[in-house]
């Protein structure tokens, strides 16, 4: 989600203040890729042979065919028509005015309206030549209904797709797939939407009335809660050997990416051997030298933020509760550096009063409220050692790094700042993103804030090897309007000022950039290159674009015309070659994966 901020300090101030299988066991190691035995047509050249008993694919999918399960006759039985019934009067007479936030004509037009699923499609119109280090995936998930809205729709509350750029030695092929979700698949089978969305649904009376509904359906078994109602359509993560798609309100769901082709596979909701449980921040930071993940979840119930982490080899570990919070908060990311991991809590508070008496949300922004960064010991069990610094209105969605400066015993945090906060739910068009450095002193608990830009910036990435470590450069996606990207720019983090801009031109728009370092000279932090889908709204084409990020105007070395259109999205990612042939170990899933 791309949402971002503007304090009015000039630069350099410092502040010092459809298919659905039944239920498969855990994954065994030695499965092969496809329970069909078929390959796709034009499917790219692979460097490896997915059959070599020491180059596995990335995740293994059982080989024993199951028989399709009948599609239930839900939509003659009388509980549904009378759930039906229900949620269309609630549309029609309950429902306020929408907004064009929420009106599913504004929000899905354009290149944000959804699109039916494609195979893995060759793309054979290259201009330019592809990196060798670009030989790997590129792959982003975003919002993309399977249904058109009944009701009002916030750009949130679409299921997770995932488009996937398979490249291997020049050549490329483009995939997208659905991830299915429990949502999807129950939404799938009944033909029409059934669950409410959190950010369009629950609104005022009308969102009461939902509840209501919804709550019948699980009593007269339409629906099951302990199945997750995530969409996972926000990011993605590679950790522990394996790739999961990823939406905070949901566990992960872990996916199968084929080596040959990049064809997706949603292999199912995955609970870590029942370890993990509600849900996990679409945001996690894996550790480029340890291995290990960091994550959260938050909820709206004590303890209202819990703190946890993955070694290595993707075992969850431990939750640690963080019980010094007295009320909930919203968080969508965090930062973690070598000893720490940073929590922002933001003016953005949960009113189910505004929600009662007003028609409004229940989270929504609190003017009232001074923002605070909690600073935990990476390693903590528990909370004993948090503390918490103030800092008055710094709003942040995403955090762009963060690390330890040992010689002052401080910790500085990149990020972008939003503002006006009351905006970033409802009006993402209206708001505004300056980067800033925050710098927390340990030994003294003085905050010093310094703005590095002014330009409307988020979605920002780095040198991966960087993460969690003192890093100069930072690529971000330029919000000319939000939440479209219409270029994107190098920020010199330690001289404060822009060194190179790409704008896309009239007309183009693409969304999160990713830094792809180039592995055969990797002496300079920012020796590689910068990728991103790009549409053209003019001609209705996408293209992928390689950008060198050494060069002062981020040139273009390589375009790739993509054999149809890709929606704007949000966040994802890049997976190496060998990443893709990589061992897994077997995974817990806790609820019945899904074919494509």
């Amino acid at each position: 989600m791309s949402l971002c901020f503007l304090t009015g300090h000039p630069i350099g101030t410092i502040i010092t203040t459809r298919t659905i299988l039944p239920p498969c066991p855990a994954l065994p190691l030695n499965s092969i890729i496809s329970s069909s035995g078929e390959k796709p047509a034009q499917s790219l050249p692979s460097r490896r042979s997915t059959s070599s008993s020491n180059a596995p694919p990335i995740l293994i999918i059982p080989t024993t065919k199951t028989k399709q399960p009948q599609r239930r006759a839900v939509s003659s039985s009388i509980p549904v028509m009378v759930c039906d019934v229900l949620d269309q009067a609630i549309n029609k007479y309950m429902e306020p005015p929408l907004s064009p936030s929420m009106d599913p004509n504004h929000v899905l037009a354009g290149n944000f309206s959804p699109l039916d699923e494609l195979p893995p499609t060759d793309c054979p119109d290259i201009d330019g030549e592809v990196p060798a280090c670009l030989d790997g995936a590129y792959i982003r998930n975003g919002p993309n209904p399977q249904h058109y809205p009944r009701g009002p729709h916030h750009l949130f509350d679409g299921d997770g797709m995932l488009h996937c750029l398979r490249i291997s030695r020049g050549r490329a092929s483009l995939c997208s797939r659905y991830v299915r979700t429990y949502k999807y698949n129950l939404e799938h089978e009944v033909g029409s939407p059934l669950v409410p969305n959190f950010f369009s649904g629950i609104r005022g009376v009308a969102g009461i009335a939902r509840a209501a509904v919804s709550i019948t359906r699980a009593l007269t078994g339409q629906l099951d809660p302990r199945n997750g109602f995530g969409l996972a359509n926000t990011s993605l993560a590679f950790f522990g050997g394996r790739l999961f798609a990823l939406g905070e309100s949901d566990l992960p769901y872990a996916i199968h990416l084929s080596p040959d082709d990049g064809d997706i596979t949603t292999v199912g909701r995955c609970d870590f051997d029942k370890t993990l449980s509600f849900g996990m921040t679409a945001h996690p930071k894996t550790d480029p030298d340890t291995g290990e993940t960091f994550a959260f979840r938050y909820t709206f119930v004590r303890p209202f933020l819990t703190y946890f982490m993955f070694d290595a080899d993707g075992t969850k570990l431990p939750d640690v509760p963080i019980t010094s919070l007295t009320r909930p908060l919203f968080l969508h990311d965090f930062a973690i550096t070598k000893k720490y991991a940073l929590f922002v809590d933001i003016q953005i508070g949960v009113r189910p009063m505004n929600m009662i008496l007003k028609g409004g949300h229940p989270i929504g922004s609190d003017p009232a409220k001074v923002t605070r960064i909690g600073v935990l010991p990476r390693y903590a069990t528990d909370d004993s050692q948090m503390r918490w610094f103030e800092v008055p209105d710094f709003n942040i969605v995403h955090s762009i790094n963060a690390w330890d400066d040992d010689e002052e015993g401080a910790i500085v945090l990149i990020a972008p700042n939003v503002w006006p906060i009351e905006h970033m739910l409802a009006s993402m068009d209206l708001i505004h993103c300056s980067v800033e450095k925050v710098r927390i002193d340990l030994k003294s608990g003085t905050v010093s804030r310094t703005q590095l830009s002014d330009k409307n910036l988020d979605m920002g990435v780095v040198n991966p090897a960087f993460l969690t470590k003192r890093n100069r450069y930072a690529y971000m996606g330029l919000g000319e309007p939000m939440p479209k990207m219409s270029g994107v720019v190098k920020l010199d983090l330690e001289l404060g000022k822009t060194v190179a801009t790409r704008l896309y031109g009239p007309g183009c728009y693409g969304g999160e950039p990713q830094f792809v370092p180039d592995v055969n000279n990797d002496e300079d932090e920012d020796e590689g290159y910068v990728v991103s889908y790009v549409h053209d709204e003019v001609k209705g084409e996408s293209r992928f674009l390689v950008m060198d990020s050494k060069s002062p105007n981020l040139d273009v070395v390589a375009s790739v015309k993509l054999p149809r259109r890709v929606p704007y999205g949000f966040h994802g990612l890049f997976i190496s070659e060998d990443d893709l042939y990589k061992r897994q170990h077997p995974l817990s899933i806790s609820s019945s994966p899904s074919s494509n």
